[in-house]
């Protein structure tokens, strides 16, 4: 490990997400997809506290219901810090605490942003500074959605999403989201996909093998023009994620007869995310679902990925 003053109690915080493209390849032989999604980051962060410990643990606090998330070794947040502490060679642990406000099987990343904060604390707590590449090279083996939580911003992910490129974001985009009481399994919404694919094969179009995003979402981001940007959303995932939650079409109908410029399912969803062209429009938008018993928040983006907090 290496040597000098350090603290024994560190900070961080990542950010949420939503992805404005999410095209989803043909199923491939391993089982997984490609994907080609545009990613903005979201001012819904989930904070982790590091702290020196003997073994790894992690604790749960925070607003969002977390009293079945795992704490365990399969635990995403304690898989960073044992990867970490292998790659680091760090003979100690780490006691994690960790606020969550990103929702659980949301479609928001909630549990890649907790990867990502603790792989940036870990690193300041136990002194390696091992540099960004290697932080992401790490949350490539975690998970698809980690490196995004480390970079944040915009950013086309390919592959499994992992692989990045920033993209030009111009002005501030305001969002409002709506979250479901339950959430969704990530391969249950790519299983609903894979099997309507093949009962439609011959009414719909083959699946690309390698996607890509849409010209359109990219030159809408670069305008900073949420009008524009609103016209081009697209999810691959939401048709299969409204076949296994019927209720989230309601939602969206909702939100869209308030006043926002357009709705699109988060990642897997279930979360809905509602773009607005300003504040004002979205705290209205926001007041509405609240209204109708739904849970939402007002968030903007892009925002920077995890990094160090006082």
């Amino acid at each position: 490990m290496a040597q000098g003053s350090r603290r024994s109690t560190v900070r961080a915080k990542a950010p949420g997400k939503i992805n404005v493209h999410l095209g989803v390849g043909a199923l491939q032989d391993d089982g997984y997809h490609d994907v080609a999604t545009a990613y903005q980051a979201v001012s819904l962060h989930e904070l982790v506290e590091a702290t020196e410990a003997d073994d790894f643990s992690v604790r749960f606090s925070g607003p969002v219901p977390h009293e079945h998330l795992s704490t365990g070794a399969d635990n995403l947040a304690i898989r960073a810090a044992m990867a970490l502490a292998r790659r680091g060679r760090v003979t100690g642990g780490v006691a994690l605490s960790i606020e969550k406000h990103v929702p659980i099987a949301g479609g928001m990343g909630g549990g890649s942003a907790d990867a990502a904060a603790t792989l940036v604390a870990c690193d300041e707590l136990w002194g390696l500074h091992l540099g960004r590449e290697a932080l992401h090279e790490i949350g490539r083996e975690l998970g698809a959605d980690v490196p995004f939580a480390l970079a944040g911003g915009t950013a086309v992910g390919t592959g499994r999403g992992d692989r990045l490129t920033p993209a030009l974001a111009r002005g501030q985009f305001h969002w409002v989201l709506a979250y479901a009481e339950a959430g969704l399994s990530t391969p249950d919404v790519y299983r609903a996909l894979d099997e309507h694919r093949a009962m439609h094969a011959a009414d719909i179009a083959p699946a690309h093998d390698v996607p890509t995003v849409d010209a359109r979402v990219l030159q809408a981001l670069r305008a900073g023009d949420a009008s524009m940007l609103a016209e081009v959303l697209q999810n691959d995932l939401q048709a299969p994620a409204l076949r296994l939650m019927p209720r989230l079409a309601g939602t969206l109908e909702l939100g869209e007869r308030s006043g926002a410029l357009a709705g699109i399912v988060s990642g897997s969803g279930p979360t809905v995310a509602f773009l607005c062209d300003s504040v004002e429009s979205a705290m209205e938008v926001r007041e509405r679902l609240a209204a109708a018993q739904l849970t939402a928040v007002k968030v903007t983006g892009p925002v920077p990925g995890a990094r160090l907090i006082d």
